[in-house]
């Protein structure tokens, strides 16, 4: 696990996902492969011992960064874009509706811009010590982005539409380690109810549970 990062050639018809079990960017298009039961692959991108700046991953990723997914010779980077297209390729989590369908991709950008801030409280608490004022600046956005997606949901079980689609796998695989930023869950019942609903479902588990830490192919469910 500690050596150099080294990939095979994904097969061309094969979903192939790259990414850390730490990392709730990994862990949003994770959740889509695992509870859409399709069959995939998954390369570990150690990010502790730095595989995300080797040669070998900067081919598949130049920014460096955690997930990325090839699939049919393309390959597409950032968790929200991998969302958008496995939704569009695979026809799963995608809501009935073009409005639907639109909504919830701005539902993707609204997460890239707010509910980031609940990831940076808990990176800074966990794996990066930080002078106070800067958790003091950042915990009050993430505690506005949480209350704003409760606020959402008070009269409603999904955020768009009738169903579960990319706009709650996004938001919650964003939110799903906020515990680790000492944000609790409890404090905003609409979050709870609703995460419940994504737990209860089929395929469904925890990051360090779901995402592995060596290479591993999964099957179809």
């Amino acid at each position: 696990m500690n050596g150099s990062a080294s990939y095979p050639a994904p097969a061309p018809d094969r979903l192939t996902l790259y990414g850390s079990f730490t990392s709730s960017s990994t862990f949003k298009p994770m959740l889509f492969l695992a509870l859409s039961g399709l069959p995939f692959d998954f390369r570990t991108v150690n990010l502790k011992h730095g595989w995300q700046n080797e040669p070998a991953y900067r081919t598949v990723n130049r920014y460096g960064k955690v997930p990325a997914l090839q699939h049919r010779g393309l390959t597409v980077v950032d968790s929200n874009v991998i969302l958008d297209y496995l939704a569009r390729t695979t026809a799963r989590f995608e809501p009935a509706s073009e409005q639907g369908r639109w909504q919830a991709r701005e539902w993707l950008a609204w997460e890239a811009g707010n509910l980031t801030n609940v990831a940076k409280v808990r990176h800074y608490s966990r794996f990066r010590e930080v002078d106070p004022a800067v958790m003091a600046y950042y915990r009050p956005l993430a505690e506005e982005a949480l209350a704003f997606v409760d606020q959402a949901l008070a009269r409603r079980d999904w955020l768009v539409g009738e169903r579960c689609s990319i706009a709650d796998l996004g938001c919650w695989g964003r939110m799903v380690f906020m515990a680790e930023g000492g944000l609790a869950i409890e404090r905003w019942p609409n979050l709870l109810r609703w995460s419940g609903a994504i737990e209860a479902m089929p395929g469904y588990a925890y990051p360090y549970d779901l995402i592995p830490k060596k290479d591993r192919s999964f099957p179809s469910r």
